[in-house]
């Protein structure tokens, strides 16, 4: 009988892509279905990320790989650094409270150690007011899936992605927002309360199975997002060599 595959045991000839801010791999598998062996770096420790992973900051590891020529043994690089400062909830609710700007913004220096590094890259964040090129925007209604998480994509080294229609949403997100209460098709994949989503309803929404964790859970995107990225990107690189 044939056995399951470990997904940590990617073969070995398949391109190699480095997963940098990984949380818990929702980005991650969406590129290993594509056709990916994939790394993952964080600054925390992640016992639920489904592949290899390095415990370090992102942007350093970057750097170090860059500086030794080590990055060549990557074919292409993700990046989700924290969403904090553009993400339109936390921009409204931190000027509502008088917070200010309290996270920090590493878009700038990720996407100079990016060019630096001659890979092709994806920067991933939230709508929202992130200085990142909109090359690409996705949701989860573009799958079927039963969250909305709007995001956009920067697509470095001179490639692209097309661009699927974005379909009309089939109702509200489930749950309160100023105070009024609305049912919908979509579950709300972050915070607590207040009608938010469950962690099995999370998973259930985004196609996550492999953690229950919430907070890890909040902040990851559908696999599906990469794996049609992934897709393109390796038809790109097919391209090139033929």
């Amino acid at each position: 009988m044939t056995q399951p595959t470990d997904i940590r045991r990617v073969p070995a000839h398949r391109p190699r892509l480095l997963d940098l801010f990984c949380c818990a791999g929702g980005a991650a598998m969406g590129y290993q279905r594509a056709g990916f062996e994939v790394t993952g770096v964080d600054i925390a420790d992640r016992p639920n990320y489904p592949f290899p992973v390095h415990r370090a900051d992102a942007l350093a590891h970057l750097a170090a790989l860059t500086a030794s020529g080590e990055i060549r043994q990557y074919a292409a690089v993700h990046a989700s650094p924290p969403c904090q400062a553009g993400c339109a909830l936390t921009v409204g609710t931190n000027r509502s409270r008088g917070w200010g700007r309290e996270h920090v913004q590493l878009i700038p220096e990720l996407r100079t150690l990016l060019d630096a590094s001659g890979l092709p890259y994806v920067i991933e964040q939230p709508n929202g007011k992130a200085p990142v090129r909109p090359d690409l925007k996705l949701c989860g209604e573009m799958f079927g899936l039963g969250v909305l998480r709007h995001r956009v994509f920067e697509l470095g080294g001179g490639w692209t992605v097309s661009q699927p229609a974005h379909r009309p949403h089939r109702g509200y997100v489930r749950g309160y927002r100023h105070g009024v209460y609305r049912d919908g098709p979509y579950v709300a994949a972050y915070g607590a309360g207040g009608g938010k989503a469950t962690i099995s309803e999370m998973q259930t929404a985004m196609g996550i199975t492999w953690t229950d964790v919430r907070e890890e859970l909040t902040e990851a995107i559908p696999p599906a997002y990469t794996e049609l990225i992934g897709r393109a990107r390796l038809a790109a690189a097919r391209a090139v060599a033929a």
